[in-house]
């Protein structure tokens, strides 16, 4: 069988924070027609997936207030909470990262949702925006 081609680094999701995953999807769903995809919760969050394209809208609403997404939506309310780029090779996006003085909060890759190997980048390295890479 024939190697699969690097597909380069694409949008895999963009995380959006929501108070509740119930006033939120049926906008995406019913307004937007986007078609729910069943996701795993992770990090203290529900998560509700949408399909927008070969990309997913991940919105997320926290288990516990002492979660990632339950300090986000108490400190800046709903929003956009981080990106995720699916790159072809996580460990040497990581190295790569490191060589450009990239601030790490995830210095090695762990197991994210769905079981996919990701890491999160600090915003205070990327113009302001949480960025999560994960390898597809």
């Amino acid at each position: 069988m024939p190697d699969t081609p690097p597909l380069g680094t694409r949008i895999a999701h963009i995380g959006i924070a929501v108070r509740t995953l119930d006033s939120s999807v049926s906008f995406y769903r019913d307004v937007l027609g986007m078609p729910e995809v069943p996701l795993d919760d992770a990090d203290g969050a529900r998560i509700a997936g949408l399909a927008a394209g070969p990309s997913l809208v991940e919105l997320l609403e926290s288990e516990r207030d002492d979660s990632p997404i339950g300090k986000f939506v108490a400190s800046r309310g709903p929003g956009i909470h981080h990106i995720c780029f699916a790159v072809d090779d996580l460990d040497a996006t990581l190295d790569r990262c490191r060589t450009f003085g990239i601030r790490l909060i995830d210095a090695t890759p762990r197991v994210g949702a769905e079981g996919k190997r990701i890491a999160f980048l600090h915003p205070s390295s990327t113009s302001g925006v949480l960025v999560e890479l994960t390898e597809a």
